[in-house]
């Protein structure tokens, strides 16, 4: 188990991010992509695989003309040449909205083994942020600390993107053992904020350890689903499944900044370890339906360190 001091340092990476740190991260972007096999109907196909025909950029075919085929697609040449009508059938280029969603509140910064939760959200959002780029779609960016939500809109500059990344910096270097959440920084209220953004289209992806997520929020989720592609990233921790073995030989004092449990009897930790699993279980289950309604993969990363590679893996690039 890794322990760390209560006097945290930005200085070790385990325990915050630096701004440097998610720069480097652009060297990354090319070994995965946000463009799996899915239906072309999907936010996820994007420019490459769009099924809707209108007046693009890209050509597709010449063809004979149907009823209910737009006239102003007629290609006179051919028609007058061969005497049938014909139209030019085009292949939209649509552009993509990522929208990154990461929690960065008091919850996140625990780790039992190597990374804390804050530093795994962190440094994944800023590696999809640039394979968005690399894609040259838009990348947006909902972040939420323990004080403030603050949303930015999906654009294609790098430029803007660095100024989040140090703004992301910022925000997760400010989290330590005393930090405590606002009762208003809610997941609920991250995903009350997407449902007023109204989006279409587009690609949410949250990254949270998913701790204060009801089942209302889920129901909620499958309502952005419905015009969106939500992909839920959930980050967690060993210590948080399940207690070690050697505690029921020990008394321990777990809290969360405002209320202490003493546990001391086996059949505590017993009680605990049960009530730690089914909750975690009841969230993987609510993310597994939330996904299968896309075929979307599930993905979820742990404080191991390896988080990066999890990613890579769960989404089909090269680990």
């Amino acid at each position: 188990m890794a322990v760390f001091s209560t006097e945290t340092s930005s200085d070790d990476p385990r325990i915050h991010v630096s701004y440097s740190q998610l720069v480097r991260l652009q060297a990354y972007a090319g070994q995965f992509s946000f463009l799996p096999s899915l239906k072309a109907k999907n936010a996820f196909s994007g420019r490459h695989q769009s099924t809707l025909r209108g007046r693009g950029l890209n050509f597709e075919e010449l063809r004979h003309y149907q009823l209910g085929d737009d006239i102003r697609n007629l290609d006179w040449k051919v028609t007058m040449r061969t005497g049938k009508p014909h139209v030019r059938s085009y292949t939209e280029e649509k552009d993509r909205n990522i929208i990154l969603c990461v929690d960065q509140r008091s919850n996140m910064f625990f780790s039992s083994v190597e990374v804390m939760k804050s530093v795994v959200a962190a440094e994944t959002a800023a590696l999809c942020a640039w394979q968005v780029l690399k894609e040259r779609d838009r990348v947006g960016m909902l972040l939420m600390s323990d004080e403030h939500l603050t949303s930015f809109k999906p654009t294609r500059s790098q430029h803007q993107l660095l100024n989040w990344l140090q703004q992301l910096t910022t925000i997760n270097q400010a989290l330590s053992v005393s930090s405590q959440s606002q009762p208003q920084q809610s997941l609920p209220q991250m995903v009350q904020r997407l449902a007023r953004m109204h989006l279409r289209s587009s690609t949410i992806v949250i990254l949270s350890d998913w701790l204060d997520a009801s089942e209302d929020t889920f129901t909620h989720l499958k309502h952005l689903q419905q015009h969106n592609d939500v992909l839920s990233v959930m980050i967690t921790d060993p210590l948080e499944a399940r207690l070690p073995e050697l505690a029921g030989s020990q008394s321990w004092v777990l809290g969360d900044g405002e209320y202490q449990l003493n546990l001391s009897a086996k059949s505590q930790f017993e009680k605990a370890n049960d009530e730690l699993t089914q909750q975690l279980e009841q969230k993987r289950e609510w993310l597994l339906e939330l996904m299968v309604v896309k075929r979307l993969p599930y993905i979820e990363l742990n404080t191991s360190g390896s988080h990066l590679n999890q990613l890579r893996h769960a989404i089909g690039g090269r680990v």
